[in-house]
């Protein structure tokens, strides 16, 4: 199994807009992020979590020619924006989408993209299949095994997955119990952490990492980035060995 970043910045992405931080003005690529996915492949298939604005640019960036399946976490805008571009992989294999999300993702999928979903369709418009999921069901993809983890993003539940020993969480503030017993024996572990700063509705660093310590992952990786963490390289130095900040384009082989 292998894990790429597809993207590992915070809604805003880095840079942001008109900001003129050291981090903004990094010229290192470690701090260019857009806006958060990762791609999961395994005996050759690919699935990407979230379709953000960035979906077109980071599947021409990581060369994918064939895509099996997008897993929706939750229904903010830089985590289903990109959807349309699922187009591309429409056209060139002449089957529809695999999508797979809960009710509160699809009833924002049909107000986002009403083309998509109208009994009418226009021509050239996106043609997905929406499998809906539970939060307590484990689900399959192919013969690939799926375990929803439900976290709470301020007061939206937001899912996260694990498949084998990855565990990807992202969005998230708090985690109930019975959702971390969901995670127990993860070798690795992708987590959001926002900033330095406490926030209403991320992890931020200080509890990132203590949420690391509980779980005990073999490897972690920090992800959902803001330009308020710091540079990169400056980060690094603070943390342990077994945590890093993931930065677009990395790639984890898992066995």
């Amino acid at each position: 199994m292998k894990l790429t970043f597809l993207g590992t910045g915070t809604s805003q992405g880095v840079p942001v807009i008109a900001c003129n931080c050291s981090v903004c003005l990094s010229d290192n690529t470690k701090d260019k992020r857009l806006r958060t996915s990762v791609m999961i492949t395994i005996d050759g298939f690919n699935y990407v979590i979230d379709s953000g604005p960035d979906f077109r640019q980071q599947m021409l960036r990581e060369n994918v020619q064939d895509l099996s399946a997008v897993l929706f976490t939750h229904e903010h805008k830089d985590h289903v924006a990109g959807l349309d571009d699922v187009r591309a992989f429409n056209f060139k294999y002449q089957k529809a989408m695999d999508v797979y999300c809960d009710e509160n993702v699809q009833r924002a999928l049909y107000r986002e993209y009403p083309y998509i979903f109208s009994d009418v369709k226009y021509p050239g418009a996106p043609k997905v299949n929406i499998n809906l999921i539970d939060k307590n069901q484990e689900f399959h993809i192919g013969k690939h095994a799926f375990t929803p983890i439900e976290v709470m993003h301020y007061k939206l539940p937001v899912l996260g997955f694990r498949i084998e020993d990855l565990t990807y969480i992202t969005d998230a503030k708090t985690i109930s119990p019975s959702e971390i017993e969901k995670m127990r024996g993860t070798k690795v572990l992708v987590l959001n952490a926002l900033r330095i700063e406490e926030h209403i509705s991320h992890f931020n660093l200080e509890e990132a990492l203590q949420m690391i310590d509980l779980i005990k992952p073999e490897k972690a990786y920090l992800t959902h980035v803001s330009h308020l963490m710091g540079r990169h390289e400056l980060v690094m130095k603070q943390l342990p060995d077994h945590v890093s900040i993931a930065y677009d384009g990395l790639q984890v082989e898992l066995e």
